[in-house]
């Protein structure tokens, strides 16, 4: 091991080198050595032609992150899990400046491992039937991860295969092969004399031994960004990288480049473990005091108490919540009352609060941190009892997008992140959003609900746009499906033909079915024979009792 720094750092890596970066939106990411990268090239031209490798996003939408990477000419292919946090990522790809690809966050994960194990690569039934898959004869939408034009070419002249569909023991599979690693980016707290790395003052520690040993492994060199450097650890079970795998260590001396996320310089709760009682009457006072301050009930507080009211009539036992909206469906069940049930990280964490924003992936007050590998581990074996996710686009088959919208430069990639392995593995399945987006605005009380300005753009269409989650073939599964808006609940019902569709089960009292549901939907659903309204509970002022 030899300590460096990031300049220097920044200097070895050559042209064409695959480069695999640790971190996970705002947290555990080698800041200083990928801002060094990225001023090594605009000085001097290098390093060019790199590819990209990232399981989770990393970024602030901004310049931070996997963002230093975004610079015609010095990544050529970009292969992530998720791109909303790297806008710069994503601007390039849809100026056809790179290739760009999004496979699932647990795959990637996943195959850090088998890199590491000098396996072929991974096989699994994740991302079968989604934008993933790579049946392109048979469905057009199956585009085998490729988010734009020069990444479909490459695939078509068979010069990058990032995803195969294969036929084993009868039963279709998706195979995604190994690659080399030349250099692997990882963060953590301090190193010492022989390189040995803990992650003590870290919110997680990511995939970090995995994708050290991958690169170790390929013959490729791992650097490390640490805080600081110590003659020995006090705390074995701190040390997540052995020094075997430590080629250098650059010390940062900037601490606004080690931050614990980027939202937060350090945050003890993230590191501090379950409390028992004590943490339990913190988050009931946490919850007694946010219900005490919320104000007037609007579509998006809605939701999630609807959203709460599937966790006690599921009572669940493991829950996933996505970011965004559904971030807050934890904080609305305690103030309901409702416990019983463990909320999860795919970064790693297990128990505690769950962070949001960019300081989502972390969780305070944690019962647990797992490494990435194997929480979707956990999860892609069945281990979640409900998932509950953001939905933006919603088409009458039961098909959601959440990962592109749009062609060309003005388009939007927002990546899947875990999406996929989640929603094709969990028990249940929850979808939240509201209906209509684009200046909608309700009014609720007493128990009803009046739609006092409709949104500009419908949320169901004829067909989504990208095919992150393919609703029939989940439901095919035996996973249950429900969508929840502010004014009605939809779920994957079969038809008289058999087939699994959008139908609609659930309307808020004081809306009417036709103008406020059916005609804001840009195609048709099905409407349920027991069709019934949603509790009226929803729609009355001061936290719900469940």
């Amino acid at each position: 091991m030899k300590v460096i720094t990031a300049r220097e750092a920044a200097a070895l890596v050559q042209d064409g080198w695959t480069v695999a970066s640790a971190g996970f939106v705002g947290a555990g990411h080698a800041e200083a050595v990928t801002e060094a990268l990225e001023q090594r090239f605009l000085h001097g031209g290098l390093p060019r032609d790199l590819t990209l490798v990232y399981s989770a996003g990393q970024g602030d939408r901004g310049a931070r992150g996997v963002n230093h990477f975004g610079n015609a000419g010095m990544t050529a292919s970009i292969v992530g899990g998720h791109w909303r946090s790297a806008t710069r990522l994503a601007a390039l790809a849809m100026a056809e400046q790179c290739e760009g690809y999004n496979l699932p966050q647990g795959v990637l994960t996943h195959l850090y491992r088998a890199i590491a194990g000098g396996k072929p690569g991974v096989m699994t039934k994740i991302g079968l039937h989604t934008f993933v898959d790579s049946r392109t004869a048979q469905d057009p939408r199956y585009h085998g991860g490729a988010v734009n034009e020069r990444a479909r070419q490459a695939l078509a002249e068979g010069k990058a295969c990032w995803v195969e569909a294969v036929d084993f023991r009868g039963d279709e599979y998706l195979f995604y092969p190994s690659f080399r690693i030349d250099c692997a980016l990882i963060r953590c707290t301090a190193a010492d004399t022989r390189g040995n790395l803990s992650t003590h003052r870290e919110a997680f520690h990511h995939e970090l031994l995995a994708m050290a040993q991958a690169a170790h492994n390929s013959g490729g060199i791992v650097i490390a960004q640490v805080e600081s450097l110590v003659d020995h650890h006090e705390i074995l079970q701190a040390i997540h990288v052995p020094g075997i795998l430590v080629d250098y260590v650059v010390v940062c001396d900037n601490p606004a480049n080690h931050q614990m996320t980027f939202a937060e310089a350090y945050n003890p709760a993230y590191v501090t473990p379950w409390q028992g009682e004590a943490a339990a009457a913190q988050a009931e006072a946490e919850a007694e005091e946010a219900a005490a301050t919320t104000g007037a009930l609007d579509a998006r507080t809605i939701v999630q108490r609807r959203a709460v009211m599937e966790l006690a009539r599921r009572a669940p036992r493991v829950v996933n919540l996505g970011v965004g909206m559904p971030a807050a469906v934890g904080m609305l069940a305690h103030q309901a009352g409702l416990g019983g049930f463990t909320l999860t990280v795919e970064a790693g964490p297990i128990g505690g609060t769950p962070a949001d924003g960019l300081s989502f992936g972390a969780s305070a007050y944690p019962e647990a941190v797992v490494d990435q590998p194997a929480q979707f581990d956990f999860y892609e074996g069945g281990g979640i009892d409900l998932a509950i996710l953001g939905l933006a686009e919603l088409d009458g088959h039961g098909n959601v997008n959440v990962s592109k919208f749009g062609e060309g430069e003005g388009a939007l990639i927002a990546g899947v992140g875990g999406f996929i392995n989640i929603t094709q593995s969990a028990r249940a399945v929850v979808f939240m959003g509201t209906l209509t987006a684009g200046g909608l605005e309700v009014r609720a009380g007493d128990g009803q609900l009046q739609i006092v300005r409709e949104g500009r753009v419908k949320k169901i269409v004829p067909e989504v746009s990208h095919l992150s989650f393919n609703g029939p073939y989940v439901a095919s599964l035996g996973i249950p499906v429900l969508y929840i808006t502010e004014r009605a609940v939809f779920e994957m019902r079969a038809g008289d033909d058999g087939e699994a569709r959008l139908t609609l089960v659930e309307i808020a009292p004081g809306v009417d079915l036709q103008r406020d549901v059916l005609d804001q939907c840009a195609t048709p659903v099905a409407v349920a024979p027991d069709l019934r309204e949603m509790d009226a509970r929803l729609f009355k002022a001061g936290p719900i009792r469940l």
